[in-house]
């Protein structure tokens, strides 16, 4: 089959790899039809390469048709239309039966204290293969895949792979009380899903903070007060104080994480680690790395004092320095983590009937074939052609 690969720092190829098989009595063979490109792939382009191998199939946001099915699985059949969540978890476990399928306990990844293995993504989270290719192996096919039915699009229901359930965390997680306010720094497809559902769910101001003018325009036509963050700078901040008579929002959403902009010693620091053999660059990354903190740290400067911060931009280093005098005398809340899929989804799937609230069948710019992969990840990288989100169709 032909697959989206990794081999090195923002090299990545589509190649011919083995087709995969059914190796286990509970698996289930997918036939990709649609799959997203996401900002996470991006840190594996640019940051986490040393915890990747060449040839590694990348992506973690697929759907398509089942092919065929193990003797043990009795819930799907080829020709069901099913999406794949981007936790690999089993859905029996104590973790899952808790909600937590991020931290499912059957497939952590414990001699690297990490929690639920992930499609697509590096040896710290299990080095599944992924989604950005013909055809997927799926384990524990009676619990791990969503049964969608076929007609709609496939825009539909793609998002329930990641960007539907990662969204709705963070704002269930941002705790906005009734007719509330929010702030969302990154409009990428996370923030700006992020942003359309809090609205849907009775936010009565939504600021969207980004430097990317599709982005602002996106959010503004949904709604959204926006902020341009080349504009506000080190004031942005206190905009959104101004907007929200002194106090700041009641929460703040951060969808940026590690790519924040402005913080170029930490991003010299992620460079220069780098370059070291991957063994070396493994270690420091896991005992000693830092990451850029710009937009975290206006989020805890956005926040009013006793709101709520929501972190769903993902952040790998683990000696980051957090003003924990600011955070403590503000008594700010926090909550954040990979998103549980599964957990989400009979909350989001009413929502994706014909009225479309959240406007998923436009929400991507750019539908590309499989072989074009490899040139919007540069271009996505490199925030041009105004694309922000990026279906690949095999």
């Amino acid at each position: 089959m032909r697959a989206l690969t990794w081999h090195g720092k923002r090299d990545v190829r589509i190649d011919t790899v083995p087709d995969p098989k059914i190796q286990d009595p509970t698996d289930v063979l997918v036939k990709i039809t649609s799959t997203g490109i996401c900002g996470s792939d991006l840190h594996l382009y640019e940051v986490l390469g040393p915890f990747l191998e060449p040839g590694d199939i990348l992506g973690h946001e697929p759907m398509g048709i089942v092919e065929e099915v193990g003797p043990e699985v009795t819930r799907l059949k080829a020709g069901d239309r099913v999406v794949v969540p981007f936790n690999v978890s089993c859905g029996t476990c104590w973790m899952c039966s808790k909600g937590l399928h991020s931290q499912c306990e059957t497939t952590q990844v414990r001699e690297r204290g990490k929690g639920a293995s992930l499609f697509g993504f590096t040896k710290m989270y299990g080095q599944v293969p992924g989604g950005q290719a013909e055809f997927l192996r799926v384990p524990f096919g009676d619990q791990l895949p969503i049964n969608v039915p076929h007609g709609p699009p496939d825009d539909r229901f793609v998002y329930l792979s990641d960007v539907l359930p990662t969204a709705w965390q963070s704002v269930e997680y941002a705790d906005i009380p009734p007719g509330g306010t929010l702030t969302v720094l990154g409009l990428g497809p996370i923030g700006d899903m992020a942003a359309r559902i809090a609205l849907h769910r009775g936010a009565s101001k939504v600021i969207g903070v980004d430097l990317v003018p599709e982005r602002l325009a996106r959010a503004r036509a949904r709604g959204v007060h926006t902020l341009d963050l080349t504009e506000y700078g080190k004031d942005t901040a206190d905009e959104i104080r101004r907007l929200t008579d002194g106090r700041g929002t009641d929460a703040v959403i951060e969808a940026v994480g590690m790519e924040a902009h402005g913080t170029s010693g930490a991003k010299l620091a992620q460079q220069a680690v780098g370059l070291l053999p991957s063994a070396v660059a493994q270690k420091v990354t896991e005992r000693a790395g830092v990451d850029p903190l710009a937009a975290l740290n206006l989020a805890i400067d956005a926040v009013r004092r006793g709101g709520t911060l929501s972190i769903s931009g993902v952040y790998g280093g683990n000696v980051d320095p957090l003003p924990l005098l600011t955070m403590f005398d503000k008594q700010i809340q926090i909550r954040m983590g990979q998103a549980n899929v599964r957990r989400w989804v009979d909350d989001i799937l009413p929502l994706l009937d014909d009225s479309d609230v959240l406007g998923v069948e436009d929400f991507a710019t750019h539908r590309l074939p499989l072989e074009e992969g490899p040139q919007a990840y540069a271009t996505f990288q490199a925030k041009k052609d105004g694309m922000v989100k990026t279906l690949l169709q095999p």
